[in-house]
């Protein structure tokens, strides 16, 4: 598989040797990012996104690149990220295939992909690089920090890790840890994946592919990313024109065919071992364990951040990243300090929903961004 770059993506080099948390390092590597809007003569209104696990940097449209970006309702001008005002990074995260250095990369040593001979990927060493990005953009301190889902991790420990760079933080349906569930859910994400024979111990090419692990691993996901909920307002019990399946235990039902079609479009744009390492990591976070206190207590591990101020935002139907683990980051970035908001967004549409349900999620980020203007 090859990578996913878009038109007026930006590489900024990672240092070399580039130290991975778990073993391991990169020579040569690099990351991808797209920048809208100018930083201002006193360099401080720059604003960064980190993504969740599939997004390219990519946020919004530019004048580089017009198509429309993933965030596109959310950043821009006069949106609420404003990019008339802030200067907006959005960098594609470390073990992608979306530009940033990742399995399917070119490895400079043997002249082929690194695929699973790239080291042990954590969500420390996706914010190590996102710093490194910064550092070559010269940018000394973030007026605010912004991350959801999987970006919500990585802003936490780049919070942990780089203390006092950052003014304030947006996180949006992310979490200190992963649950239980989310990572069962992932787990058997990867087993879709590691059991399609043409996977082959991640040798595989556009030839022999592994497209059947890939679908259901897709399929799996787009369950997780909605709520029950949305799936019945949205489709009930409505079946496809046939009565009757084209193939005996085929599909019957219009959910069948939407998860189809949504696996179907992202199979050919994603490669799979970046799926696997970056589904790996996200079950490997703790930033209990990231701090010295350790233990368990999210709450407490949290005391240790330094912001001036927080917004965090979850939805009530979200079940990979329920509500209470946006409480506990509420509760412990406020105990260490931060003049925090919470705010539990009554949306039915389940964790993806800061993309679409951008009627409740842009207000209190246009509301938060607009005080922090005003801050001296």
């Amino acid at each position: 598989m090859s990578e996913f770059i878009s038109t007026g993506t930006r590489f900024a080099p990672l240092p070399s040797p580039f130290a991975f948390k778990r073993g391991g390092s990169l020579n040569g590597g690099r990351m991808a990012y797209e920048t809208w809007g100018q930083l201002n003569p006193a360099r401080d209104n720059a604003v960064l996104i980190l993504t969740g696990l599939s997004p390219s940097a990519h946020v919004a449209s530019s004048s580089e690149n017009p198509e429309k970006g993933w965030w596109e309702s959310m950043v821009g001008p006069g949106k609420a990220i404003d990019t008339m005002f802030w200067h907006v990074i959005c960098i594609n995260t470390l073990g992608s295939c979306k530009g940033s250095t990742g399995p399917a990369s070119m490895d400079p040593v043997t002249g082929e992909a690194y695929r699973l001979q790239f080291p042990d990927l954590s969500i420390e060493d996706c914010a190590s690089a996102a710093k490194a990005v910064l550092n070559h953009l010269g940018i000394e301190s973030l007026a605010c920090l912004v991350g959801n889902s999987m970006g919500g991790m990585v802003a936490l420990s780049f919070l942990q890790q780089f203390p006092l760079f950052t003014h304030s933080h947006i996180n949006i349906s992310g979490s200190a840890q992963a649950l239980p569930f989310s990572i069962a859910i992932r787990s058997l994400q990867r087993e879709a994946i590691r059991l399609d024979p043409h996977w082959n111990l991640g040798r595989y090419d556009t030839a022999e592919y592994p497209r059947n692990g890939m679908r259901i691993a897709r399929k799996l996901g787009v369950v997780t990313y909605r709520s029950a909920m949305e799936w019945d307002g949205r489709f009930g019990r409505v079946r496809l024109n046939s009565d009757t399946p084209q193939e005996r235990f085929g599909m019957e039902f219009e959910v069948e065919s939407y998860l189809e079609a949504h696996a179907e479009r992202f199979v050919d744009q994603f490669d799979p071992n970046c799926y696997l390492y970056l589904s790996r990591a996200m079950d490997w976070f703790d930033a209990c364990q990231s701090c010295a206190r350790g233990g368990d207590d999210v709450v407490g591990a949290l005391t240790g951040i330094s912001l001036q101020s927080a917004l965090i935002l979850g939805a009530t139907t979200d079940i990979l990243f329920p509500l209470h683990q946006q409480q506990q980051l509420a509760d412990g970035l406020a105990r260490g300090g931060a003049k925090t908001r919470f705010m539990a967004l009554d949306s039915h549409q389940g964790h993806d929903a800061f993309l679409v349900d951008i009627d409740q999620f842009a207000p209190p980020i246009r509301h938060f961004l607009d005080e922090l203007r005003k801050t001296p």
